[in-house]
């Protein structure tokens, strides 16, 4: 059961109206941003702080962010964000294959050095203590820019406040991305928990 149940999607007009950036990204409205409508002026600000992360300024695309996201989210054990931005990276073009295969980023061909650089600094960003190394820096220097290195960390942070958010409210997940969470993260140990 939830901290704090969520309420309805038209609770706020406001609110629903800048929700329906997540129909394009999940497919439906997380209950995560349905609980924050409790006070509007959160949701209002998170929903636009998450449209102006995941807006694609330069080569990092929506799938990356995603990816970004997800391991980020595994990284600090949030169980509903893991379902939620694999689910989101499907559908925006991740394959079956990258899917299920993203904890073999290191070794795989499936990813680019710059994805992997990427992914590398999404765990030592999202570490407690901060991971970040001058060998993880030089690494994510080589393959992305400045603006594109601020827009990576940007998904990071944004999922380090959702993981945090999600956890300790105990968010209700929907049944969307449970099956995403089934389909594509049979190889871990990802469950449903107490996203109930």
């Amino acid at each position: 059961m939830p901290l704090v149940t969520p309420l309805n999607p038209d609770h706020s007009p406001e609110v629903a109206e800048l929700a329906k950036f997540f129909n394009e990204t999940l497919g439906f409205c997380p209950n995560s941003v349905l609980t924050m409508q409790r006070r509007p002026g959160i949701a209002k600000a998170f929903i636009n702080l998450n449209k102006a992360v995941m807006e694609n300024e330069a080569r990092v695309t929506s799938e990356q962010k995603r990816l970004i996201g997800y391991i980020t989210s595994a990284n600090t054990g949030c169980r509903y964000c893991q379902a939620h931005t694999i689910l989101a990276a499907h559908r925006y073009g991740g394959s079956d294959e990258r899917l299920e295969n993203i904890w073999d980023f290191r070794t795989s061909d499936l990813y680019t050095d710059a994805e992997k650089a990427a992914f590398e600094f999404a765990l030592a960003a999202s570490a407690v203590p901060n991971a970040v190394d001058d060998e993880i820096s030089k690494a994510l220097h080589e393959h992305w820019d400045e603006g594109e290195i601020v827009e990576i960390l940007g998904v990071i942070a944004l999922f380090g406040y959702l993981n945090r958010w999600n956890d300790s409210m105990g968010t209700t997940m929907e049944d969307g991305a449970v099956n995403a969470g089934e389909t594509y993260l049979g190889k871990t140990d990802w469950e449903r928990g107490k996203h109930v």
